[in-house]
């Protein structure tokens, strides 16, 4: 076992302490809002226990998609929907035609709405909970923040008793900004490891449908139960229903072809052409120097399966490179070596730029040759200094040892390797652990 794989923290020190406020307040915005509710009671029991279920469900069915970000959209349309609703079930009368607001008003305050919307969180998790799984406190303190401020903002406007499209125009506006203010969030929070503007960009990419279809159902679910009831929670869940399984499936296919890629990974570690974890910790130390030099998240995927893969050439090999270390071999041996890896990956169909990636990662940084071989792409560059460095260093841990190899591609830096790429490996190996 490697110092890297024996050390582990404690759980306290894996919590950076922007995810700590940010589950601090929620959690002082929850005491708040059931102290207030235990003061003056529930109002509409019935309609807070419907909503409360629902909640309760997209809890126990939440999924995590790509980039590790857990969501749960029947439970935050469910919350939303509460915090939106303006009315339940048609007029106290029982007249026909009733408009938009002749009917029992909503009259919950945003407390209850935030009460409820924690206990529908609560009871969800705790299926999760006797199973073994974690729950992602900072995912679900996002979730019911982003629920929060849809019910301050929303739910006084009610009090003023606008007419049903200047009410539909408000509930537009505040889901959006919510949308946009959870995006902000999530970037800043993630704007220790990635530059902000990156960040933002990532999660609205990621975030932009779902976000999309979770807001459309929530407004979808709070008109309908005005005019049908609770009726309308059955039949106005499905469309976000379905959109869940796509995404499901969608993340699903994610994790398979990384699975797969790290599979194929180690067949040059099992058939002894490279040194164990030499594939893993290239491709950790690449993804890490993507981040430094602002690659965005899909950019930085298509990196860790190149770096994963960039020696599986060396299969094609009558004999193996001593030690499996391509950057002790000639030119035009590891050009060979690349140009067979990604043969062998564009096999797959579906990889054919992480393929283009691992062949031109033998390319220098500086061809000499004008317009006649083409310049390497970020990720090959990066590719190129995390194998050399880890060729040269292996997993040893020594600092003197990286230092003299990190002075060594620097004076390569003039043709061979980028020297800002060059800069980003030593500012990443900087911050890892000496033990």
């Amino acid at each position: 076992m490697s110092a890297e794989a024996g050390y582990r923290r404690p759980g306290w020190q894996t919590i950076d302490p922007g995810q700590a406020l940010l589950m601090a307040t929620a959690g002082l915005v929850v005491l708040v809002a059931v102290t207030e509710v235990a003061a003056v009671r529930l109002v509409q029991p019935d309609m807070a226990v419907f909503f409360g279920v629902l909640i309760a469900l997209g809890e126990l069915f939440r999924m995590v998609m790509p980039g590790n970000r857990e969501v749960a959209p029947v439970g935050t349309a469910g919350a939303l929907g509460y915090a939106l609703l303006a009315g339940v079930g048609g007029s106290p009368d029982g007249r026909e035609g009733a408009g938009f607001l002749d009917v029992v008003p909503a009259t919950h305050s945003p407390f209850q709405v935030i009460a409820v919307a924690a206990a529908g969180m609560l009871v969800g998790t705790l299926p999760h909970l006797a199973v073994g799984r974690s729950p992602r406190p900072d995912a679900m303190a996002r979730r019911l923040l982003t629920v929060a401020i849809v019910a301050f903002l929303f739910r006084p406007i009610l009090g003023l008793h606008p007419a049903w499209q200047v009410l539909l125009a408000v509930m537009g506006v505040v889901v959006v900004l919510s949308c946009f203010l959870e995006v902000l969030v999530t970037a800043v929070l993630r704007a220790e490891s990635v530059r902000f503007g990156i960040a933002v960009r990532d999660e609205i990419r990621a975030k932009l449908a779902l976000c999309a279809a979770t807001n459309a159902t929530a407004m979808l679910i709070a008109v309908a139960t005005t005019v049908m009831g609770p009726a309308a929670l059955l039949v106005f869940t499905a469309p976000i229903l379905v959109t869940q399984f796509a995404f499901r499936r969608y993340a699903g296919i994610r994790a398979t072809y990384l699975q797969t890629v790290r599979a194929l990974s180690r067949v040059t570690e099992v058939g002894g052409y490279v040194e164990t974890g030499h594939s893993r910790r290239v491709s950790r130390l690449a993804v890490a120097m993507g981040r430094e030099l602002g690659m965005s998240e899909e950019e930085l995927l298509e990196l860790e399966y190149a770096a994963l893969m960039h020696d599986i050439g060396q299969l094609a090999l009558g004999d193996p490179i001593p030690g499996g270390a391509t950057v002790l071999a000639s030119p035009a041996e590891q050009r060979r070596i690349a140009e067979l890896g990604a043969e062998v990956i564009k096999q797959t169909g579906v990889l054919d730029r992480v393929a283009d990636i691992v062949r031109l990662s033998s390319h220098p940084y500086r061809t000499g040759r004008g317009d006649a071989e083409p310049s390497p792409p970020l990720a090959g560059r990066i590719i190129k200094v995390a194998n050399a460095y880890d060729d040269l260093v292996g997993d040893s841990r020594d600092r003197d040892r990286g230092a003299a190899v990190l002075e060594r591609l620097r004076l390569d830096s003039a043709a061979e390797y980028d020297p800002a790429v060059v800069e980003a490996l030593s500012r990443v190996v900087d911050r890892r652990p000496r033990h």
